[in-house]
């Protein structure tokens, strides 16, 4: 006999992935951020929740690592297939280039109309800094064992084999970061790969038109409308560690402001 009254309500897991994608630990003081040993644990507490529904991820990410992104989308739906559990990736702010890898993970892409989704491309930036050494009066000293050791040194001559190689390994990257969004979204791409894939953001309006989200909406009302106002939605975040080990030195505070200078010229990059 079933009696829905006795019914247990669904749960969902809701995991936040914020910040620039980036190898490296969490910290008090550092800038938030997604790396595989930060999320892989996360998302090993949100599959192993009994009775689990579906798993929310809150995505608002400017993007990064291509390896992290890529380590922390497989592990996704690594687990997703095992516990065939679905999934839905909810775009805040951006989910751009490595923050789209991230929701490409999903099964289904759910955006505000004001979201930037896309810059599926990959970049590489430095500086040339041989002038400024001379000016200076600073020799620059360096030795190698190995013929192309010092690739692309900012204190030298840019070298046409460097570029060379840089767009070389740019472009394998960028063909690795496509293959993944044409396995995972297939046909419901609705533009020319020349569009979509040049490294160029839409809003989340248009990033529905062009079949780069399937829909627009918001995480709280979605998940109420899917599965009803008595589900239970858990949210899924790092524990903080004892008080004794909160206790931070200089170096890793300049370190956690470093880092807050690089994820701030991340987010710059998509005007936010």
């Amino acid at each position: 006999m079933n009696l829905p009254f006795l019914s247990k309500p669904p749960r969902i897991a809701v995991l936040r992935l914020s910040g620039v994608i980036a190898a490296r630990g969490a910290s008090a003081f550092a800038a938030p951020g997604i790396s595989a040993q930060t999320t892989g644990p996360l998302l090993d507490r949100a599959f192993g929740i009994k009775r689990l529904a579906e798993l929310a991820l809150v995505i608002n990410s400017p993007g990064g690592s291509p390896v992290q992104s890529s380590l922390v989308a497989q592990r996704i739906r690594r687990l997703a297939d095992q516990k065939k559990v679905k999934v839905t990736a909810y775009v805040e702010d951006a989910a751009a280039s490595g923050g789209y890898w991230l929701a490409c993970a999903a099964d289904e892409i759910v955006a505000d109309p004001a979201s930037i989704l896309g810059s599926i491309g990959v970049i590489s930036a430095g500086f040339g800094l041989e002038e400024a050494i001379g000016r200076i009066g600073v020799r620059r000293r360096m030795h190698t064992a190995g013929s192309e050791k010092s690739f692309l040194d900012p204190f030298g001559p840019e070298r046409p084999e460097d570029v060379a190689r840089l767009e070389q390994l740019l472009a394998e990257l960028h063909e690795t970061f496509r293959d993944w969004v044409r396995r995972r979204r297939s046909a419901r791409l609705k533009a020319p790969e020349a569009e979509l894939f040049s490294g160029r953001f839409w809003s989340g309006k248009r990033a529905v038109e062009l079949g780069l989200a399937d829909r627009l909406g918001e995480v709280t009302a979605e998940l109420r409308a899917r599965h009803g106002e008595k589900a239970q939605l858990i949210p899924i975040g790092p524990r903080r560690p004892p008080w004794p080990l909160r206790l931070i030195s200089g170096a890793a505070l300049a370190e956690g402001a470093m880092a807050a200078v690089e994820d701030r010229a991340a987010w710059a990059r998509l005007g936010l």
